[in-house]
């Protein structure tokens, strides 16, 4: 069952790692004209066939008649399962890097402002203002002591976020609202969510009957069932509450749910179980899995990216092994060492007259890094407006 989960895993990952590579190669060409008139369709065309390819690898096999005509990517399906990624958090449950983790610390609940597509002008005036903001001292520089102030800051933005969306997640999985919500309960929400019929998948469990769910939404099923006891804080009654609840959708609020949620990335990259990550472990891909040149490519800088976090961050006392304990430390969004490291990374990218600190001047220039949109065109202006 493992083997199953772990390959379904690597195989939608394999359709966005694609898909990603076609989205950058497009981007390159983005701001000519003959991409907009000639290009965009056919990437267009492209991107929503890798789109149901994902689909249909994750959709399940054999459907039951309980089934409804009602959407599975409806609202009420992302509102109730809990997420495969969480904002400030360096990595994702299935164990990958998160390619956003600088910007969403950077920016916070602003991130979503800076699109591709946003006037860069609009942009360079948002950075500005949060550069200004950054600079508590206001002596025109970062240091690396004010990031980190800054990067906690977002990162608790973050867990704001989360507390309100899992508060109206709770109240539409509490249909009695007696302020716990049951297992069963959960289970009926989520299999209606998936668009099995909820009167009858509710009368069903009510009578302890079989429930005629494919394999692979019953694997699905058993997981969270397994998380689901883990967010259930002693004494054990199997209701969660409302804070429960939370730490069943966002383990990282947590401290015994990010336990768990490493626990979990170490089953699926410890290859012997020795409760030990070495470095060939952490990077380790399935074999036979790509022949072409392309999708080589693509994993060779998934390596290579994910070696140099492993050796310069991850592995804290670099002595080539990384522990349960270390892997803990890295992943706790609220961890100030880890914010001050962060802070100093970050800074290390842009410092180019290498003094330790950032200069606005240094941040427009490298703003792709810190907000993922280009304003290179603009920095040269900046002491006109600042």
């Amino acid at each position: 069952m493992r083997s199953r989960l772990v390959s379904l895993k690597f195989k939608i990952r394999l359709v966005h790692q694609l898909s990603t590579f076609h989205f950058k190669a497009a981007m390159a060409y983005y701001r000519s004209r003959a991409w907009r008139r000639h290009i965009l369709p056919v990437f267009m065309a492209l991107f929503c066939l890798l789109q149901n390819t994902v689909d249909v690898q994750a959709r399940p096999a054999n459907m039951s008649s309980l089934k409804d005509k009602k959407n599975p990517n409806s609202k009420e399906d992302n509102e109730i399962l809990p997420p495969e990624h969480l904002n400030g958090v360096k990595l994702e449950l299935d164990g990958n890097i998160n390619k956003d983790f600088h910007q969403e610390v950077f920016l916070g609940k602003e991130m979503e402002e800076f699109e591709e597509d946003s006037e860069p002008r609009r942009n360079r005036m948002k950075l500005i203002d949060i550069f200004s903001k950054v600079d508590h001292n206001k002596d025109k520089s970062v240091s690396a002591k004010e990031m980190q102030k800054w990067i906690m800051e977002k990162t608790k933005e973050h867990f704001q976020e989360a507390v309100i969306e899992n508060n109206k997640s709770f109240q539409a999985v509490d249909p009695d609202k007696d302020g716990y919500v049951t297992w069963d309960e959960y289970r009926v929400k989520f299999l209606a969510s998936k668009g099995f019929n909820e009167k009858e998948i509710a009368e069903k469990i009510k009578h302890n009957e079989e429930l005629k769910v494919d394999g692979e939404t019953q694997e699905v099923l058993e997981s969270l069932k397994d998380r689901w006891f883990q967010a259930d804080n002693p004494p054990a009654d199997q209701l969660l509450n409302v804070d429960e609840f939370l730490a069943f959708l966002h383990p990282e609020h947590s401290r015994g749910m990010l336990k768990y949620m490493v626990k979990e990335i170490f089953r699926d990259l410890d290859q012997d179980g020795d409760k030990k990550l070495t470095l060939s472990e952490f990077i380790s891909l399935p074999m036979g899995t790509v022949e072409n040149q392309q999708a080589q490519d693509i994993d060779d800088d998934w390596v290579r990216e994910r070696k140099k976090e492993f050796e310069e961050v991850i592995d804290a006392d670099h002595d080539g092994i990384v522990t349960m304990e270390e892997l803990e430390e890295y992943m706790d969004p609220m961890n100030e060492y880890n914010a001050l490291n962060e802070a100093k990374q970050m800074i290390a990218v842009a410092d180019e007259n290498q003094n330790h600190n950032l200069e606005l001047e240094e941040i427009l220039k490298y703003s792709e890094y810190f907000t993922g949109s280009k304003l290179m065109d603009y920095a040269r202006n900046v002491h006109e407006e600042f």
